[in-house]
């Protein structure tokens, strides 16, 4: 099978490409940053950097003669730069509306998009019991209250990818992350995401002997957090067992954000002094997945526990600053 991957030189895309590459596909690799700058590469696949897929031609060159479109690019970051770039953030939507438009034009039968579980409602996400009782479930998307821009413009392409399929036949797939994390993930300069910032900020409080650390917020907002190695199988899954319908692809593991830093804690050995930012960003209150309509559809659901992904993530994240130490100083 021919595949386009946009965003590859992502986080989730490079591992994507990977597996895709494993399974013998041919994979057309395209995303905005210069290839310098991309996660992961792969010389066995056909690598197009400098691509802004927003920009229309390139979604209809690259997706001539393509059996299957992944469309996972977008601008994104963890919550302080996704609560200040609305703008930007809502952008996003011309790469799957142009991405839609060429599969349609260029008879691509297949699409996978990437939303997030940012589209849910924020009422249902501001309180802590609330997300240990019930999890989101994906019908509560809607009456829509999504997070200001990144959730937005992730629920518009949902509806527009529904659409698509209703209007011209496209078969899709809606894979609603929740918190993916992992080696070669972003771990510093403003769009990682809580458990790589977690771990930077214990392994600089290591290697600087200031035993403290900053936690935005009083550290009891909830979030699950899912593996990426979970990530890549249910992709997969999700064409094999899957159908149009959104599904949630997270891991039902809630912690707040203060067992967080007990696990990377555990993991470091050692303990720190907590000081709290009460004025950093925090997005949400309290926010898991709820599984059972994974478990229904693909007969799977994640299940790679985050003491267990936090540890290969530590060591990861330790080694990058190992080495940023030794050669120019971090």
């Amino acid at each position: 099978m021919k595949i386009l991957v946009g965003g590859a030189g992502g986080f989730i895309a490079g591992y994507l490409v990977k597996d895709l590459l494993a399974q013998g596909h041919e994979v057309i690799a395209a995303d905005i940053k210069p290839a310098e700058q991309w996660y992961q590469t792969f010389d066995n696949a056909e690598n197009y950097s400098d691509c802004d897929l927003g920009e229309k031609h390139h979604c209809y060159n690259l997706s001539k003669g393509v059996d299957r479109i992944y469309n996972l690019a977008c601008n994104m970051g963890g919550m302080g730069f996704i609560q200040n770039n609305h703008a930007l953030c809502m952008e996003s939507v011309l790469i799957q509306a142009h991405m839609l438009m060429a599969a349609r034009d260029n008879g691509v039968k297949e699409i996978l998009y990437s939303s997030s579980a940012c589209i849910y409602p924020q009422e249902i996400q501001s309180d802590i019991k609330d997300a240990v009782s019930q999890g989101l479930k994906e019908h509560t998307a809607y009456p829509a209250n999504p997070e200001d821009g990144y959730g937005w413009e992730k629920l518009f392409s949902e509806i527009l990818t529904h659409y698509y399929g209703e209007d011209f036949g496209i078969d899709s797939r809606v894979c609603r992350y929740h918190n993916v994390y992992g080696p070669y993930g972003t771990w510093r300069g403003g769009r990682e995401k809580a458990p790589a910032a977690i771990c930077r900020k214990v392994i600089e409080a290591k290697m600087s002997g200031k035993h403290e650390i900053e936690i935005w917020g009083d550290g009891e907002q909830t979030r699950s957090f899912m593996y990426i190695d979970d990530c890549v199988t249910g992709m997969d899954l999700m064409w094999s067992k899957g159908d149009s319908r959104p599904l949630n692809l997270g891991s039902d593991q809630m912690v707040s954000i203060n067992q967080l830093v007990d696990i990377a804690e555990n993991i470091g050995n050692i303990k720190l002094k907590r000081n709290y930012n009460l004025d950093a960003p925090q997005g949400v209150r309290g926010r898991n997945s709820d599984n059972e309509m994974i478990k229904q559809v693909l007969g799977w659901a994640p299940s790679i526990t985050l003491e267990d992904g936090l540890e290969k993530t530590y060591a990861w994240i330790h080694d990058q600053m190992q080495n940023c130490s030794d050669s120019s100083g971090y």
